[in-house]
This record gives C-alpha cells, structure tokens and sequence, in this order.
C-alpha cells in the first residue's frame, strides 16, 4: 500500500504554445496541474508509493489526468468519477524570466469541490487512508467549498497514532474572496506539520515573526516557514528551531516550488530523517523545479542526490544550481 496519501482538486491545464501570449498564439498545449498531485508526484519520484485522491469529471480531461498520474507512478484508485459535473481547467500564460506565470482558472462548480466527508467512506479510500504514514492536504481544498472545508475538518479531526498528516496553507486569495478565512488557522492548527512562505503567513494570519505564528499555531508538532531564496526554518512544538539556507538557483519560473520543496521535505520526513537533513532535501526538489518551465523539474540521481544531502554546511552554503546542474564545491 502507498505510504503517503495526497488529496486535493486537479485541473487540466492549458498553456500558450511557444511561451506566447492567448491573442496571439496559435496553439493551447495540454497538461495537468494541482498542488497536492504536484507533491504526490513529488514524494513518488523521490522513490516513496504514493496515491493522490480526488474527484473528476467522467470527461476527457478527467481521464487525462488519471493517465498523467498513473503514467508516474502514482496511484490512482482513490479517485472518483463525476457523471454530472466537470473537471477543473485552468489556463497558465508564461511569464517573463524569473517572473510568475498569470492564471486564468476555471473551476466553479468543479467535480472536485463537490468533494465531501461521505468520500472518506468510500471503500477504495478508506483503505488508502487506513495504511498510510502521511496524508498531505493544503489550504486550497477548503477555499473551494463548505463540503470540501467539511471534509478537511472530518480526516482531520480523526484519531491517530503513527500517521502524520501535513497541511500546506498554500494561500490563494482569490479562492477566498466572500468566504470566512479564518477556517484556514483552525485547519492548519489540527495537523502535525505545516507548511507555509513566509509571504502566505502574513497575507493569511496577519504575521510572519515566528514566536507570533507558533502562538497562533501551538498544536502541530513543526511548522515549517519558507523565506523563498533566503532559508527554509523548522519549528518544532518544544522551541526547537532548525534553518537551512536555499540553495543558489537561476530562475527559469517559480512555478511549482513549493509544492517540490513539500514533496522533498516530507518524503525526508517519511523516511525518518532528522529535520536539517528533510529540509535540505526540500531545497533540492524545490531548486530542480525553478530551473525549469513547468511544474516540476528532474531530480539528480540517487547517488548524487545522497552526496548533495550529506555534505558539509560550508559545502552546502557555496552549492548552486545552473540549468539543472549542482555545483558542490568540493572542501
């Protein structure tokens, strides 16, 4: 059975052929995106079983996405089918070099935000979630609807032992606009690690001093804070505090960063890692994907990955990447 469970909406994606503009292009290329399918993706090129759970549109782009993920390795068994109601779209127009992308999204009334505690029930999902070391949510599903808001509260508010779940606050204020908010520090306080850039903390909870979210926050066991090129900090629920510079990175577009640094951060988590060494590894997915067009980038080889990891600080703070490349001075 997969060791880590990610549940969130995915939509088709639509991208301008040729990085160009929608008046001008010719041609609309078609891919997948979402958060938490980024981090299952994530977590299962880091080599850990994932599945990814979800509702979609009994339609082309539905079974598009299903294909995408299965085609990577992640399962796929959790996710249901929608006869009435469609798949989420949306469509991203490139930025310039080191700029954001603009999203036009399109999911109202989504097969996805139809999602409700009922799917915990579900045969197929409720043995995926029994087995699982971590289920990995994200602010994103309870911007969508009352039901799906419901639903995070239900998995949440569930006995366990050894299982983790994580919750990246991933900010869209867009996606709350006439919705109460205030959900989103209630959520994130029931689970054990939290995930958020330092730009969501003080956008989302009115701060980023550290003393000041963990006051706000004092359930979770780590709640980990992204200082995007600067450093990523741990934490822990005791005044432990780790901090891991970023690695040096010429930005291609920051597009999907963060879901590749959860993806590297809790599959170190998984795996048993102390937190200096899961935040290292969140730098690393996070560095692949920003020196690339699109979502996620591809990670080194398990032997370089290890090597990069387990460096010396010194090592570590003079590492940069350049077209997907590590450069590691050698001490």
């Amino acid at each position: 059975m997969p060791r880590a469970i990610c549940l969130g909406e995915t939509m088709a994606m639509l991208t301008p052929g040729g990085n160009g503009s929608l008046e001008t292009t010719n041609t609309l290329h078609l891919g997948v995106g979402g958060a938490e399918s980024n981090v299952a993706l994530g977590l299962a090129a880091m080599g850990l079983e994932t599945a990814w759970i979800s509702r979609v549109g009994d339609d082309g782009f539905g079974r598009r996405i299903l294909r995408e993920l299965e085609r990577h390795h992640v399962r796929t068994d959790g996710v249901q089918l929608d006869p009435d109601r469609r798949t989420g779209l949306y469509v991203k127009v490139p930025g310039d070099a080191g700029e954001g992308s603009a999203m036009l999204y399109y999911r109202s009334g989504s097969a996805a935000s139809a999602m409700d505690p009922a799917l915990l029930e579900a045969p197929a999902v409720a043995a995926l979630l029994a087995d699982a070391d971590l289920i990995h949510l994200s602010g994103i599903t309870a911007a969508l609807s009352d039901s799906c808001q419901d639903l995070l509260l239900a998995l949440l508010s569930r006995p366990r032992e050894r299982q983790l779940i994580s919750f990246d606050v991933n900010w869209r204020p867009a996606l709350w606009e006439g919705r109460d908010s205030s959900a989103l520090l209630r959520l994130a306080d029931l689970a054990d690690i939290v995930l958020m850039g330092n730009d969501e903390a003080l956008l989302a909870f009115g701060t980023q001093d550290e003393q000041e979210l963990r006051a706000l926050l004092p359930d979770p066991a780590v709640l980990v804070l992204k200082n995007e090129a600067i450093s990523a900090i741990a934490l822990g629920r005791d005044g432990e505090r780790w901090e891991v510079p970023a690695l040096r990175v010429e930005v291609v577009e920051p597009v999907g960063a963060g879901d590749s640094f959860a993806a590297g951060y809790l599959s170190g988590v998984v795996s048993g890692l102390e937190q200096p060494l899961s935040l290292r590894r969140g730098h690393v997915a996070a560095a692949c994907t920003l020196t690339v067009h699109g979502d996620r980038g591809p990670l080194p080889a398990d032997e370089d990955l290890d090597r990069i990891l387990r460096c010396p600080d010194s090592e570590w703070a003079a590492a940069s990447v350049t077209q997907g490349r590590f450069l590691v001075a050698q001490s």
